[in-house]
């Protein structure tokens, strides 16, 4: 079977990046139109402008907060006024799809600046598509993915903490998801029908070694505003490696048993990493994973702060008939629960779930 795998164009990552935007931006592009979020537009971008309009022509618009379709046509329209050939999304995961998705229907050179390493969106060809009220309505596919990524770890570390965990969070399913995909051959999450390759199995694997190494070390250098060696590697794991390693590698339960999450309204205050971890947690038990490596992923979530129950989640009294209704949402025929080397049922996701929040209010106990 063939195999595709996807990578960013460039990129770059280290405490003081953003030093470099006008140089990458000058290689992309002589008009540049930058999307930026409230805090980068108040805090982050101010100190660059001046060196950057002395190279470049440059409009700065303000995101409104929603990526859908009515913020996408006007911010598009003003690319279009502007005469832009570069579109810069400077923020966090809504700004940065919105900046992907109008330069792939503009068909203009794009630059990602995350100023929070919360997920593995930004090195993707992927982009989320919501409603005004903010509610999920599809995915977007993009033609091709960011020329560049431009990751300071300064401004990384200054972010708050949580998001740092949630993006651990999301990425602690990587290895598991990529390697129940390169089991049963199933195709990755390039829309090409393609499984993954050598290479996106290999960073996959790395991803979870890094955080199981420096996870914890990451989160007190973050607490402390403090960009460490600890924090370099585990910002590189959430965006880069666990990037590459969903799109090109595959997914499985994990991400699956989040968007089961999502239909429970008591769960929309968690972070999508902090669901995701709880159902990598599921899914060990329902893989048949042997006890040394769930103690060692349990331990991890434990010392980083992520959810492992479903008291720490904010369900405590959740009902089996609610978790029946995760379950089935889950294991909906188009969900990449299917791409495990077994059949799987809801019912059992639903003993997973059970099972998985046993052993975490055991732990907590002992």
């Amino acid at each position: 079977m063939t195999s595709t795998t996807f990578f960013p164009g460039r990129y770059i990552q280290g405490k003081g990046a953003m030093g470099r935007m006008h140089q990458e931006m000058a290689r992309l592009g002589k008009r540049v139109f930058i999307i930026a979020g409230n805090t980068a537009l108040k805090k982050i971008l101010p100190p660059y402008l001046p060196e950057m309009e002395k190279q470049l022509k440059v409009k700065v618009a303000r995101f409104g907060g929603e990526c859908c379709e009515p913020e996408i046509d006007a911010l598009m329209s003003q690319v279009e006024d502007f005469g832009a050939d570069l579109v810069v999304g400077l923020g966090g995961g809504k700004v940065i799809d919105t900046a992907k998705i109008i330069s792939d229907k503009l068909a203009v050179s794009n630059m990602i600046i995350p100023t929070l390493a919360s997920s593995d969106a930004p090195c993707s060809a992927i982009a989320v598509l919501y409603t005004s009220d903010g509610k999920f309505q599809r995915g977007v596919k993009i033609k091709n993915n960011p020329q560049v990524v431009l990751v300071d770890t300064e401004v990384i570390a200054h972010a708050p903490v949580r998001l740092l965990v949630a993006g651990m969070g999301d990425a602690l399913a990587t290895w598991f998801e990529a390697e129940s995909s390169r089991q049963t051959g199933a195709a990755n999450f390039t829309l090409t029908g393609d499984s993954g390759s050598m290479t996106a199995y290999a960073l996959a694997r790395l991803c979870y070694d890094t955080l199981i190494k420096y996870g914890l070390a990451a989160k007190i250098s973050c607490e402390a505003q403090a960009v460490t060696p600890a924090l370099e590697k585990v910002v590189e794991a959430n965006i880069l490696l666990s990037g590459i390693g969903f799109e090109s590698g595959g997914l499985a339960t994990a991400h699956s048993i989040h968007d089961g999450m999502t239909i429970l309204a008591d769960l929309h205050d968690l972070y999508h990493g902090e669901k995701v971890a709880f159902g990598t947690l599921a899914s060990l038990f329902l893989t048949d994973k042997e006890m040394p490596l769930i103690d060692e992923v349990y331990a991890f979530c434990e010392s980083v702060g992520l959810p492992t129950t479903f008291y720490e989640l904010g369900i405590a009294n959740i009902s089996d008939e609610q978790l029946r209704k995760i379950a089935e949402a889950s294991c909906n025929k188009y969900k990449p629960i299917h791409n495990e080397p077994f059949k799987v049922l809801p019912e059992g996701v639903v003993d997973a779930m059970k099972a998985a929040d046993k052993w975490g209010s055991r732990r907590k106990g002992m």
